[in-house]
């Protein structure tokens, strides 16, 4: 049955395949974020296709037969885009183009597109420019014709939209000249970071969607944008927090997701570098999320690539407010208890207990556990700030109390 979200939204279907590495169960979590991108993007999914495979087919990614019924469901229900949820090559794209005469996207150009959406400032619209160039590069033979066919919307923003008649010689001066704009404005940020004096730098980071910019707003009591979309926040946002008389600086950064671009990576390297300078991350998680698990690692999995894994880290467990633990019946023989029947108290008795203090659970959306949230901040901002500046510590009242 397909179901319609808003009849403005762009129609697309999904397309996934399982394999070996990637189980039917894991393909349905990536298809779940898929759609929530292709939402967020403005797009609304009708269906998905799946397909059992050993490997993605070269040059079509599914095989014949599926290809075929996607291309029957496609003209049969007006639908205007077909989205691949990993990264097809430029051969596979002109291939499966030519076969459905719709606009096909992978899960790169999608995530890309929303970047493209969301930048505001010129440095962050620069950074997603440069990650869109470097994509759009070794796919420039025989795109452009196809991309004349297109009206916008969907992985048409940025530079596709503007430069269709444009050729490799055309995109790679703009790459050269978009990185050296990014050199010219990672240096005055760099002079910006130096400016802002010894203060003790924390940073916010996690999976996309998970509340920082709420937390954000509730410990720094601005109004950083906050959205229920992936990727709602893309620029580096900095504010000058005070609890109790201990001023530090609070860092929201650009949220991680998995399969995340390696153009964007690379491209939003300064935007990084944010975390990197900093003293202290707190990792955001959205406890009321079902695989918050695997998101906690593709996040530690990025920040080990940064050089950033071995950073003093907190754990906050956010929207406890919203966790839902799975019904199990004790007298149900046929089902297993998993983590997914856990309750909060539960979850705090495994792995989380090692964790110890560094390990928070909260609702920044309802303020709950915020004080013992500020408690622990403080507690390790001040820890870090005697540490740096030993003769001061007659800044903090309860100093002597915390030596003894």
């Amino acid at each position: 049955m397909i179901e319609e979200i808003d009849l403005n939204l762009e129609r697309a279907v999904l397309i996934g395949v399982i394999t070996k590495e990637q189980n039917e169960e894991k393909s349905k979590e990536y298809l779940d974020e898929l759609e929530f991108l292709t939402f967020t993007a403005g797009g609304n999914a009708i269906k998905r296709f799946t397909q059992k495979m050993d490997m993605p087919n070269p040059k079509t990614f599914i095989g014949t037969g599926k290809m075929e019924e996607v291309r029957q469901f496609i003209e049969d229900n007006d639908i205007g885009t077909a989205i691949f949820d990993d990264e097809l090559s430029a051969a596979q794209e002109r291939n499966i183009s030519k076969i459905l005469n719709v606009k096909v996207l992978d899960r790169t150009n999608l995530i890309l597109d929303i970047f493209a959406q969301r930048a505001k400032t010129s440095y962050a619209r620069t950074q997603v420019e440069l990650a869109q160039c470097e994509y759009l590069l070794p796919r420039l033979k025989g795109m452009w014709t196809h991309l004349e066919r297109q009206r916008g919307g969907i992985g048409m923003r940025g530079p596709g939209e503007t430069e269709i008649e444009t050729d490799r010689r055309i995109v790679r001066d703009k790459i050269t000249l978009l990185k050296e704009r990014i050199k010219t404005i990672d240096k005055q940020m760099a002079v910006q970071r130096g400016n802002r004096g010894k203060m003790v730098r924390v940073a916010l980071v996690g999976y996309t969607n998970v509340g920082k910019s709420t937390l954000m707003n509730v410990i720094s009591k601005s109004d950083v944008f906050a959205e229920n979309k992936l990727f709602a926040t893309l620029d580096t946002t900095v504010r000058k927090v005070v609890i109790k008389n201990l001023p530090f600086l609070l860092t929201d950064t650009v949220g991680f997701i998995r399969k995340l671009p390696t153009q964007l990576v690379d491209s939003f390297k300064s935007t990084l570098d944010e975390v990197r300078e900093a003293d202290l991350l707190l990792h955001v998680v959205d406890i009321s999320h079902h695989n918050f698990e695997e998101h906690i690692e593709s996040v530690e999995k990025i920040l080990g690539e940064i050089d950033c894994g071995d950073k003093p880290t907190i754990m906050v467990f956010n929207k406890i407010d919203a966790y839902e633990a799975e019904p199990f019946e004790a007298d149900d023989l046929e089902t297993e208890r998993t983590s997914m029947h856990y309750s909060l108290e539960e979850w705090k008795k495994t792995w989380m207990n090692k964790v110890g203090n560094n390990a928070l659970f909260i609702s920044a959306l309802n303020k709950e556990n915020i004080e013992d949230f500020k408690a622990r901040i403080y507690d390790e901002v001040r820890d870090i700030h005697i540490t740096r500046f030993p003769y001061n510590h007659f800044l903090y009242p309860d100093y002597k109390e915390a030596q003894e």
